[in-house]
């Protein structure tokens, strides 16, 4: 029969355990359990996390490799507490973790741990495509975004960041990328100009405005004086945005 104590003497020792594994240089092992099955589950936890986390942010494996790669990711495994038990789910605690710290990393270094996390979030995810009529009109319907499709703006280029190339200042414009899930499943990367940031930003965020008012309303804001070519450009980017799955249609009449 259990004692009362038993249960919190269970949880005293998993506690200690657990500090231990997180930070084996400064908690101490709880008492009877071996040396040796101790390694053994320090050496699983922590390779586990860093092969995980390698696999996500590659190019941060690279610019940091070896010791400090290994210290970074140390001081994320005893000091990250994660919001979720997933794996697939580390990458986003990754970026909480390098957004918390203090700066000492590359000024680079969360933006471009985001856009690596990217494609990962947009591979896993389950978003469902929204009703739409893929032959509607786009310019006096009302387009419908993929859910599949993000638009993305940085300071930093970190399309290009590598071991080669660490920039020490971000340059005067900013980069601004699309990302997409195709059919295949497969994820790219591409650029955007300004005008099609913009025109991607305000679909999402007024979806109820046709095509036409939305285009007229970016000329307003560019401060472009002939606005029936605005809208007739604007049209042609609308439809090579269907073409690549971005836009889907047009909201269906309901």
């Amino acid at each position: 029969m259990r004692t009362p104590e038993a249960p919190q003497r269970l949880r005293a020792q998993q506690s200690a355990l657990t500090r231990h594994l997180r930070d084996p240089r400064h908690q101490p092992a709880p008492d009877g359990i071996e040396e040796r099955r101790l390694s053994v589950y320090r050496d699983l936890l922590f390779n586990n996390v860093e092969s995980l986390l390698a696999g996500n942010f590659p190019v941060i494996r690279q610019l940091l490799d070896g010791e400090p790669w290994q210290a970074l990711v140390r001081e994320f495994f005893r000091d990250h507490r994660c919001q979720t038990p997933l794996f697939p789910e580390i990458g986003r605690e990754f970026l909480r973790f390098l957004e918390a710290r203090e700066p000492n990393d590359p000024p680079f270094l969360s933006e471009l741990a985001h856009y690596e996390w990217v494609e990962l979030a947009l591979q896993i995810s389950d978003a469902e495509l929204p009703a739409h009529d893929a032959q509607g009109d786009l310019l006096d319907g009302m387009p419908v975004l993929s859910p599949l499709a993000w638009p993305l703006a940085y300071a930093w280029p970190v399309h290009r960041i590598g071991p080669d190339h660490r920039p020490d200042s971000p340059p005067a414009e900013p980069t601004l990328l699309l990302v997409r899930r195709g059919p295949d499943g497969e994820v790219r990367f591409s650029q955007l100009s300004p005008l099609a940031f913009r025109l991607l930003q305000r679909l999402d965020a007024a979806p109820t405005l046709s095509g036409r008012a939305q285009l007229e309303a970016l000329a307003a804001e560019a401060g472009h004086a002939d606005v029936d070519a605005f809208v007739e450009q604007g049209a042609a980017l609308l439809k090579q945005m269907h073409g690549a799955g971005v836009v889907l249609g047009a909201r269906c009449a309901s």
